[in-house]
């Protein structure tokens, strides 16, 4: 009688636990529960699998006071090496459609209207710039 308790108890803490991990792999937060409204307007990833891997994502927020652009660029893909950068633009104001590789990522043109800058270097170094290419 002891011994069936105790195999109906340790069932019943198993049962908890796996209910507990289930919970936290298929409720994680995400992209979507970050605050500031984020709008993937356009990305770019080279073709180049052997060298390294430069991603470029161009992106709309709503409010920028609130915005968590750093954790927004933390779930952003990345690999071992390569590069990623995302662009960060008020919704409403310019914003290029087309991203590309190199040093200048889009249009020029759009400069004036990005408000910020994520990018996560091929050590896993991160850094977010506000107004990067405010040249005073």
């Amino acid at each position: 009688m002891i011994k069936s308790k105790t195999n109906i108890f340790l069932g019943i803490v198993v049962l908890i636990l796996v209910a507990w991990m289930l919970k936290g792999t298929f409720f994680q937060p995400g992209i979507a529960d970050l605050k500031g409204d984020f709008k993937e307007v356009t990305h770019y990833r080279n073709e180049n699998n052997t060298g390294p891997i430069q991603y470029v994502f161009i992106v709309t927020v709503k409010d920028i006071k609130t915005a968590e652009m750093e954790k927004f660029g933390d779930f952003k893909p990345h690999h071992k090496g390569g590069n990623t950068k995302v662009y960060f633009f008020l919704e409403g104001t310019p914003t290029p459609g087309k991203a590309f590789s190199g040093k200048v990522n889009f249009d020029p043109s759009f400069n004036k209207s990005c408000i910020a800058l994520y990018e996560k270097s091929a050590m896993g170094n991160t850094s977010i710039v506000n107004n990067p290419f405010n040249i005073n």
